[in-house]
C-alpha cells in the first residue's frame, strides 16, 4: 500500500516514540547505578543506538486477534452477553485503517452492515447493540443509534476512501453522515443545533441529554470541511459551549443535560455530576486535538482537572464529582493510557513519565512463551482501546490534522503486522 501524503513531520513522529525510550531509561538507571561494581574502569563510549528500523503494533494485532472475529464481529467478553456495539465496531475500522490493514477493515465493515445495519449503513444507521438474546439465540439487544459511533464510522469511511483511494467507502461515509445529520442532530430550543446521543425519535425535552464524549472536536471539524453546508459550525459552537459549562473544577462529567426552560446546562437527571468511564474520553479527545485548532487552548483549560490532581500526587481517580471536584478510586490502567496524549499536549512531562510508567503491563501483547510468571489476564475490550487510542497516537503511528484529517505513518509499521 502507498503511504498517505499528510503523514506528520519525521522529526514531530520521532519525538514522541522518544518519550517512551526516555521513561523507560529514567526508570532503569537507578537500577543499573546499585548494580555497577564500585571499581570497575570506566568502559569506552558506547555508539548511539541505531534508530528501529520499523515501530512494531503488537497491541493492535493481538487486540484485533482476541476481540475481532474472522468474520468481523468485535466482541466484548466482559459483558454477560458478549456483547458487539456499534462503537466497537467503529475502533475497530479505525484502528484497521490507522495500520494500514484493508482486510480488517473491510471485514469489520462487512459484519456491521449485514448485523447492525440491516445490510445498508447507507440506509440505517447501526443499531447500537448486539449479542446473545435472553430468549435465546443471538441478534440486536437494542436497535437505536449511537451517535459517537456513528460520526466514527462515517469519519473512517470517509478517510479509508482518500488513504486508500477508494470511493466506494467514500461515498458510503458520506451517506453514514448524512444519516446521522437527519437523524441525532436537532434544534434544542434555547441552544441550536446540537448533535444528541441518541436518533431524535428517542429523544426529549424539556431536559436534553447529551454526552460530552461522544463529541470529538476533531472530527466535527472534519465534517465541517466535509460538508460546509450542513449544521457543523453551531453543532461545534455549542459543543464548545457546553464543555466551558459543565466542568467547573475542570473535570467532564459522564453525562449531562440541557434544560430549555432555565437555558442552561444542568446536571443530568439519571447520571448525575460523575466523571468516569464515558468521560475519560473527553480528555483523550482534546489531548489529540492538533495544535493549530483555534479552541485547544480553551479547551484544554477547561479540563485542567486531572492534571492538577496528578500534580497533587492523587493517582488517575476511577470516579469525580464535576462540581465538587472530589476524586475516589484509583483509575484502571485504560485511564492512563487515555492520559498519555492529555498530558503531553499540556507538557505535563513528569506526569507524562508517570503514566507511561504505568501502562506497558496493560499492551495487549501475549506473553513470551518461555515466561515463567503466571499469566496474566487480558484487559477488558474498554480499557484496551483506550490504551491503543493512547498508546499509538504517543507512538506516533498516527495524528489529526488542522482540520481533522488522520495523518497516518504507515512506513514505520512493522510487517507482518501480528503479535511476536
Amino acid at each position: 500500500m502507498r503511504r498517505s501524503n499528510t503523514a506528520p513531520p519525521p522529526e514531530r513522529l520521532a519525538s514522541r516514540r522518544a518519550l517512551l525510550g526516555a521513561a523507560g531509561l529514567a526508570l532503569a538507571l537507578p537500577r543499573l547505578a546499585a548494580a555497577a561494581p564500585t571499581a570497575a574502569p570506566p568502559a569506552p563510549a558506547a555508539a548511539p543506538a541505531a534508530a528501529p528500523a520499523c515501530h512494531p503494533a503488537t497491541d493492535w494485532a493481538a487486540f484485533a486477534a482476541r476481540h475481532i472475529q474472522p468474520d468481523g464481529r468485535v466482541i466484548d467478553f466482559n459483558t454477560p452477553q458478549q456483547q458487539s456495539t456499534s462503537e466497537g465496531q467503529s475502533y475497530g475500522m479505525f484502528f484497521a485503517l490507522v495500520h494500514n490493514d484493508r482486510a480488517t477493515f473491510s471485514r469489520v465493515l462487512a459484519w456491521t452492515e449485514a448485523n447492525l445495519a440491516g445490510g445498508s449503513l447507507a440506509r440505517q444507521l447501526p443499531a447500537w447493540q448486539w449479542g446473545r438474546k435472553p430468549s435465546g439465540g443471538w441478534g440486536v439487544l437494542d436497535a437505536n443509534a449511537a451517535s459517537d459511533a456513528d460520526l466514527w464510522i462515517a469519519y473512517s469511511l470517509m478517510e479509508a476512501g482518500r488513504l486508500w483511494n477508494d470511493a466506494a467507502y467514500r461515498t458510503l461515509g458520506r451517506e453514514v453522515l448524512a444519516l446521522a445529520v437527519r437523524e441525532e442532530i436537532i434544534n434544542v430550543p434555547g441552544l441550536g443545533r446540537m448533535l444528541l446521543p441518541w436518533p431524535k425519535s428517542v429523544a426529549s425535552g424539556p431536559l436534553w441529554r447529551l454526552n460530552p464524549s461522544y463529541a470529538p472536536l476533531q472530527l466535527l471539524r472534519y465534517f465541517q470541511q466535509a460538508d460546509a453546508a450542513g449544521p457543523w459550525n453551531e453543532v461545534i459552537d455549542n459543543t464548545l459551549r457546553m464543555f466551558g459549562a459543565v466542568t467547573p473544577k475542570g473535570f467532564a462529567p459522564d453525562w449531562c443535560a440541557w434544560s430549555q426552560d432555565s437555558r442552561s446546562f444542568v446536571a443530568d437527571p439519571q447520571k448525575g455530576v460523575t466523571g468516569s468511564y464515558d468521560a475519560i474520553r473527553v480528555y483523550l479527545w482534546a489531548g489529540m486535538l492538533s495544535e493549530r485548532d483555534p479552541a485547544r487552548k480553551m479547551l484544554l483549560l477547561s479540563l485542567r482537572g486531572p492534571r492538577q490532581a496528578l500534580a497533587e500526587n492523587h493517582a488517575v481517580p476511577e470516579y469525580v464529582d464535576t462540581v465538587t471536584g472530589q476524586v475516589r478510586g484509583m483509575a484502571p490502567l485504560g485511564f492512563s493510557g487515555a492520559m498519555l496524549p492529555y498530558l503531553k499536549a499540556l507538557d505535563a512531562a513528569d506526569a507524562l513519565s508517570d503514566q507511561v510508567a504505568r501502562v506497558p503491563g496493560g499492551r495487549a501483547a501475549p506473553p513470551a512463551p518461555n515466561a515463567t510468571t503466571p499469566p496474566v489476564a487480558p484487559l477488558p475490550y474498554y480499557e484496551q482501546c483506550l490504551l491503543l487510542f493512547g498508546q499509538a497516537w504517543l507512538d506516533g503511528r498516527y495524528e489529526f490534522g488542522r482540520n481533522g484529517q488522520l495523518q497516518t505513518s504507515w512506513r514505520t509499521l512493522c510487517r507482518p503486522n501480528r503479535p511476536a
